[in-house]
């Protein structure tokens, strides 16, 4: 059990203590996409959704997730985030909003998990506010493209994953 860092010597679950590790500049991006039927993307960009700014409500529900992701994951670290920032592509090919979270800290840890809840809370405010006129979308590519800083060193995902 011990390749497992969240699992004790009696393969209990416990929070890492990572209180011994260096505090570092690190950053995290997550990606995630929310496929709809052309119709819904096109009254998406044009703004003629009922529920209002769709783009807007999703960037303000996924910095709010980032922030309280502790809250949320078990065993998450309680992160002082300094930056987070959502950008939406309207992908007219592949129909799809493609979302990028991108997540800044000075820490002793990794702040990875707060990328995926904001990209993941983004897209399902993303879908909440689309079902009325589309009940085919749906949520897929959640994945951390990017991390910087740390132990582990540095990532950038490649297009084969």
């Amino acid at each position: 059990m011990s390749g497992f860092s969240h699992l004790d010597e009696q393969g209990r679950i416990r929070m890492v203590d990572v209180g011994d590790k260096p505090v570092t500049d690190r950053l995290a991006v997550a990606v995630a996409e929310v496929h709809m039927l052309p119709a819904t993307l096109a009254a998406l960009a044009a703004g003629e959704l009922p529920k209002g700014n769709v783009l807007t409500t999703a960037h303000v529900a996924g910095v709010m997730a980032a922030k309280r992701c502790a809250e949320l994951i078990p065993l998450c670290h309680s992160l002082p985030l300094s930056g987070v920032d959502l950008s939406f592509q309207l992908d007219t090919d592949r129909h799809c909003v493609v979302i990028r979270a991108s997540c800044h800290v000075r820490a002793n840890t990794g702040v990875e998990m707060e990328a995926l809840t904001a990209a993941s809370v983004a897209a399902l405010t993303i879908y909440d506010m689309c079902k009325a006129i589309d009940k085919h979308m749906r949520i897929d590519g959640v994945r951390v493209v990017e991390k910087r800083g740390g132990r582990s060193g540095d990532f950038v995902a490649s297009d084969k994953a």
